[in-house]
């Protein structure tokens, strides 16, 4: 059984393509359910954010290709347009992945804290789904106490940094003073309450929320002195805004070419920025080529998001080592898992063959045979069942000259006296030619 993590994120594919296998929060379930049905696959975790869309499973080793081909089948792609663009890690590089996500040093913005929310809602999704059982959920519940452990032992939180807040310093590169701009918000979630606080920060003059749910649209513009609309009047209102920030859960384009176009002739060419957040992408693309219009999506964010990046690398290096030391007490625990697996396997074949011989002699016995003669049966079939498979690998191992496994199984079985005799040196060769099938035996 391996852990595998796959997907893509912002430094290894463009926006276009993020947005192809993006999964919407109410398709979950049924995205889960399908990839739980893929040959092999025993747990999953779908993870997906405007930066990333990242699959972490449990698999059969043999099941990693049918994990990639599904990912592109679900969204209608071929795996060639995945191409490149996807990594894959393996057990303690997929733990280590999930590690440094989850603390925010994989992010656009090094150290941001959304992110540690987007993995528990991904956790929690794949629990009500019932895609997780306790060794992926045992990862997740590690990479959580690591995210907080980063956040509290070094200083890579000491200032809060966000996509929204690196669109905020965006546009304060823009208008220098946004006490004289009015500023349109489209969206009501966590970015844009985000993007809400930095431009309150900022004395931003006007602020308006638009939004699909009123109500909501409401609560959020009362907690910033803004005004609240209803996304149906985005059109009508976007003339007033000096700067659009626009981060929807929507499917498609709420802000199209010609409502932009119609908005810039109302404003007699005073020029609009906007900012585009959300993946899939919330702004028409076409509405870059407008005059006097400046569109930028989070992928245009990466140099202010730099600016940041290198005042927290320092930290980010001693969250590194936290992260490294963690990933190495979490395969241990998977190593030792993965061994009482076996064990618990073993155990189960083992009582599976008790019962079924138990079962056998009973009904023996309730048929008038010698009690003596059932007990020497029993006994006799259930010593060989148990030990068939032990000796035929056994035997294989030593026509094979496998000397590593022979010595292994002598330390297993506790023989470690050499036998001092030629009776017990041809009964031990016996025993591994014949191999002492129980399954030839007709009393069993």
């Amino acid at each position: 059984m391996s852990l595998l993590a796959l997907g893509l994120n912002h430094q290894t594919a463009p926006v276009a393509l993020r947005e192809k296998v993006a999964f919407a929060p109410e398709a979950l379930p049924a995205a889960l359910a399908s990839l739980r049905a893929v040959a092999g696959v025993h747990e999953a975790v779908l993870l997906s954010t405007c930066n990333r869309t990242e699959l972490y499973t449990r698999i059969e080793p043999r099941s990693e290709a049918a994990v990639t081909h599904w990912l592109a089948n679900h969204h209608d792609l071929r795996v060639r347009e995945l191409g490149d663009y996807l990594y894959c890690h393996h057990d303690a590089d997929a733990a280590r992945h999930l590690f440094r996500v989850a603390a925010g040093l994989d992010s656009l913005v090094l150290g941001e804290p959304q992110i540690l929310g987007q993995v528990k809602e991904a956790w929690q999704a794949a629990r009500t789904a019932h895609a997780l059982a306790t060794p992926l959920d045992r990862l997740f519940q590690h990479g959580f106490a690591i995210a907080k452990r980063v956040r509290s032992d070094t200083l890579i939180g000491a200032h809060p940094v966000s996509v929204a807040y690196a669109a905020v310093r965006l546009a304060q590169q823009v208008f220098a003073r946004l006490d004289q701009a009015s500023v349109l918000l489209v969206g009501a979630g966590e970015t844009i309450e985000l993007a809400a606080r930095h431009l309150v920060d900022a004395r931003a003059r006007r602020i308006l929320v638009a939004n699909r749910t009123l109500e909501h649209a409401q609560q959020l513009a009362h907690r910033f002195g803004g005004v609240a609309l209803p996304l149906s009047d985005l059109d009508r209102h976007l003339a007033e805004a000096d700067i659009v920030i626009c981060a929807t859960a929507a499917r498609e384009p709420v802000l199209g070419r010609d409502a932009v176009a119609r908005a810039i002739a109302a404003r007699r060419r005073a020029p609009m920025f906007l900012l585009d957040l959300a993946v899939p992408r919330d702004i028409e693309a076409e509405v870059a080529a407008l005059e006097d219009v400046y569109l930028y999506t989070v992928d245009d964010l990466e140099q202010v998001i730099d600016d940041n990046r290198r005042s927290r690398q320092q930290a980010a290096g001693e969250a590194e080592t936290l992260i490294e030391l963690q990933v190495e007490q979490f395969m241990a625990w998977w190593r030792g898992s993965t061994r009482q697996d076996t064990l618990k396997s073993l155990r189960s074949r083992s009582e599976a063959m008790r019962d079924a011989a138990l079962a056998r002699a009973k009904e023996q016995l309730a048929a008038g045979h010698d009690p003596q003669q059932v007990l020497e049966r029993l006994a006799h079939g259930l010593t060989n069942k148990l030990l068939h498979a032990p000796t035929t690998g056994l035997r294989r191992a030593a026509h094979a000259g496998d000397a590593h496994l022979l010595a292994a199984a002598a330390r297993l079985f506790g023989d470690e006296v050499e036998p001092d005799d030629n009776t017990s040196d041809h009964r031990a060769q016996h025993d591994l030619e014949s191999g002492g099938d129980a399954e030839s035996d007709p009393q069993t």
